[in-house]
């Protein structure tokens, strides 16, 4: 379960030049579409020559199918849910992100159980049965005992409109230990942005903090299987590194944990790099535009078409 081996930087090189190589290859193309509407998804190589072709009629082909499988999968549903930020203390120092503990300027704090009730009350107004709840990683201010009674408050707070029927959780990675004391609070799906597979690149843009060391994060879901959770959710930060490489480690990683365990990801996120306080989006230099971000989008769905999409 080695990060480095499962997210191979030699096979991410290899599959970017293949890509580059086979992009044109009509026949090849060909192919790889007609496997892909048996709905049996791609390998990272497929997925990334789909992505790389700038052939019009091919992205059309691509985005015609992605319509398809998501409507025999999924029909015309679309499911909602709302993040409920619990903490915005944090010992990290993410270069993106404007809860680094750097910053000074922003104020810190976190929510009480009784201010959470009223959150979730208001939430519950609105119609949503489904959170995704957020923390900082501060091991002093947001221990897991906090996020666990933060859980228990939230599925017990019943209203008018009845209760919150799912509590998927976005916080940083730990043991395997505290994974399963999550999978026994009954969450629902539980999300760890990788940000970018690329290892150098990751190391720079989290230079202080737990989140620093790269194998502990990337192996996490690994943990998190072994603790019992099967319903884990990938994603990566477009723009912090080329859409490529992370495109096709975001893959290989799905590919690895269904080796291993016999289910890959439950959701895939598609965030991008947007300029946020004392954050500014002109600084990173891969940003993606909007008909790219759709073709990744498109793509993704044909290649794990068992997946969410969160967008």
């Amino acid at each position: 379960m080695s990060a480095t081996k499962f997210i191979n930087h030699s096979e991410i090189l290899d599959t970017i030049r293949y890509a580059a190589e086979n992009a044109n290859n009509r026949h090849l193309v060909d192919a790889i579409l007609d496997k892909a509407k048996d709905c049996r998804g791609l390998t990272h190589r497929e997925a990334a020559v789909l992505l790389e072709s700038t052939d019009p009629e091919v992205t059309e082909r691509v985005k015609n199918l992605a319509h398809d499988i998501k409507k025999r999968f999924y029909g015309n549903r679309i499911v909602m849910f709302a993040p409920l930020y619990l903490s915005n203390y944090c010992v990290n120092g993410c270069t993106y992100c404007p809860y680094h503990a750097i910053n000074r300027d922003i104020p810190r704090r976190k929510l009480s159980q009784e201010e959470i009730r009223r959150e979730v009350t208001a939430l519950q107004d609105m119609g949503h049965k489904r959170l995704a709840i957020e923390a900082g990683e501060d091991p002093r201010n947001n221990p897991l005992e906090y996020i666990l009674e933060s859980i228990d408050t939230i599925y017990s707070t019943r209203h008018r409109n009845g209760a919150i029927r799912r509590v998927n959780v976005n916080i940083a990675a730990t043991t395997v230990e505290n994974y399963r004391r999550l999978r026994d609070a009954k969450i629902g799906t539980y999300i760890l942005f990788q940000e970018t597979y690329h290892k150098d690149n990751y190391e720079r843009l989290h230079p202080k903090g737990p989140k620093s060391d790269y194998a502990y994060h990337t192996e996490a879901m690994d943990r998190a299987m072994e603790g019992g959770i099967e319903d884990i959710g990938l994603g990566v930060l477009y723009g912090l590194s080329t859409y490529l490489y992370d495109f096709i480690g975001l893959l290989m990683h799905a590919e690895h944990l269904e080796e291993r365990f016999g289910v890959g990801p439950h959701t895939i996120s598609v965030p991008r790099i947007c300029s946020a306080f004392d954050i500014e989006k002109g600084n990173f230099n891969d940003g993606i535009s909007d008909e790219l971000f759709c073709r990744i989008v498109a793509v993704l769905r044909i290649a794990v078409p068992y997946t969410g999409l969160i967008v």
